[in-house]
């Protein structure tokens, strides 16, 4: 069991001990310590948006935090059922003060999170997480008395709202998605993608899908992370089914994978290098993605003219790069699209409306537009962390032996040999490591993430 509180949110299992896992008394101390933070900024209005993915435990979380912020004095809009994207949206479109999601995006059921959100729909700064985690260390709360608490509305237009703005992006071409034809099937994962998607696919003229693990109940179907181990059903039914392509997205419809009409994987990496490839077609400017992310997005852009640059990983350090070089795309290499004149959040439904648009123009099956970019592997590993590991000294042995080998230490620990690449560094979200390994061989990609692995556990005794 666990809980994790970071400059983000606060994340972790349900059940069990306050302080040792996301227990209600803790979803109330970390709802009070935002609602507290949100009121010290001062905003002209006291509405904060809520939304829930489809987790066994969400209607329990999301009635905490509801009262709690009513506790204190602030109006909660609350979108139900829904995405992150949606939420990050509706916090604009209702100019509210703040927005909480509530979701644990790719982790297992067991799990909830408070996604944090300031008045731009955009998760907070690290500055003003680290506020917020001393407010709520120091339990400085200031409850409303019974004639100054807040109201509670729900709200069922959001998703639509989402969706209108999706479909009437310049670059959507609603008239060549529906000459297409597409035949699609969709990976829903038992949650919130199985009412976003299909209600896009309606709107975007998309006529032909079907839609697997369609019940929002929170009883994931697999792992609801959208790696290749996890989506063979999808893969199956995409040729059983002889439709053009499959979709798969994650709990909160934040992250986006396809699958090829021959049952192979696009590769959850090249999402973004995909649609980065179409705006960069019609928009020439600057992409961002995080360390870990593959130097295809670099090669892609550099074809058109452009400028790639490397962030920290974690959303709210693309978005703060992609600010800072004005980029026109960004994003991250886990499927995560940020279309910035749309909104600065990871979207997949302007990453599905715009990948359709790109295919459907291209006149190319999904398989042939994946062959146009680079190959390259990236092995994606983990190990979990035992209690008392000094990462620090874990990370000093490593950078000491691979000492004459360029080295980069912005975020975690970052190996260059020659034209390959590893990333290590601790999850802000789970009690790990990732050890990312890129070459344009699988074996050596694996081979490298092996040694590397090895190189950890060793440190570590």
């Amino acid at each position: 069991m666990a809980l994790i509180k970071s400059i983000s949110g606060i994340r972790g299992t349900i059940g069990g001990k306050p302080g040792d896992t996301l227990s209600p008394l803790d979803i109330v101390k970390f709802t009070s310590a935002y609602g507290t933070w949100l009121k010290q900024q001062g905003h002209s209005n006291k509405k904060v948006i809520i939304g829930r993915d489809g987790r066994i435990s969400g209607s329990m979380v999301q009635g905490l935090v509801a009262n709690t912020l009513i506790a204190l004095g602030i109006d909660v809009i609350d979108l139900g059922l829904s995405t992150t994207p949606t939420v990050e949206m509706a916090v604009v479109f209702e100019n509210a003060a703040g927005g909480i999601i509530l979701t644990a995006s790719h982790n297992p059921k067991e799990w909830n999170a408070l996604k944090l959100l300031n008045n731009k729909g955009e998760f907070i700064s690290g500055t003003d997480g680290t506020a917020l985690l001393e407010i709520a260390e120091n339990e400085a709360f200031d409850f409303s008395n019974v004639d100054q608490l807040g109201i509670y509305t729900k709200d069922n237009t959001a998703l639509d709202k989402h969706i209108s703005a999706v479909v009437n992006y310049p670059l959507v071409d609603i008239e060549a998605i529906k000459k297409a034809n597409f035949k699609i099937v969709i990976d829903a994962i038992n949650s919130t993608g199985a009412i976003a998607v299909p209600a896009l696919l309606n709107a975007l003229g998309v006529n032909q899908y079907s839609v697997l693990n369609d019940k929002v109940d929170g009883n994931f179907a697999h792992n609801p992370e959208p790696l290749p181990e996890n989506l063979r059903t999808l893969c199956n039914e995409v040729t059983q089914q002889k439709a053009h392509l499959g979709i798969a997205v994650d709990p909160d419809v934040d992250r986006l994978c396809f699958v090829c009409e021959d049952g192979s994987l696009f590769g959850e990496e090249y999402t973004l290098v995909a649609v980065a490839d179409y705006i960069l077609q019609n928009k020439k400017g600057n992409t961002v993605s995080n360390m870990s992310s593959t130097r295809a997005l670099k090669d892609i852009t550099i074809k058109h003219g452009g400028t790639y640059y490397a962030s920290a990983v974690g959303e709210v350090n693309v978005v703060t790069k992609m600010k800072s070089v004005n980029a026109v795309i960004g994003g991250e290499g886990n499927g995560g699209i940020i279309v910035p004149d749309l909104h600065y959040g990871r979207d997949a439904l302007i990453g599905i409306a715009l990948f359709l648009t790109q295919l459907a123009k291209s006149g190319k099956t999904i398989k042939q537009l994946r062959n146009n970019y680079p190959d390259y592997t990236i092995s994606k590993n983990k190990i979990e962390l035992t209690k008392g590991v000094n990462l620090t000294k874990v990370f000093d042995q490593i950078k000491d032996k691979y000492k004459n080998n360029p080295i980069n230490t912005d975020d975690g620990l970052k190996i260059e040999f020659d034209n390959d690449w590893v990333h290590l560094r601790s999850s802000n979200t789970e009690p790990i490591i990732r050890i990312y390994a890129e070459s344009n061989s699988e074996t050596i990609a694996n081979n490298i993430a092996k040694r590397l692995m090895k190189d950890i556990q060793e440190a570590a005794l």
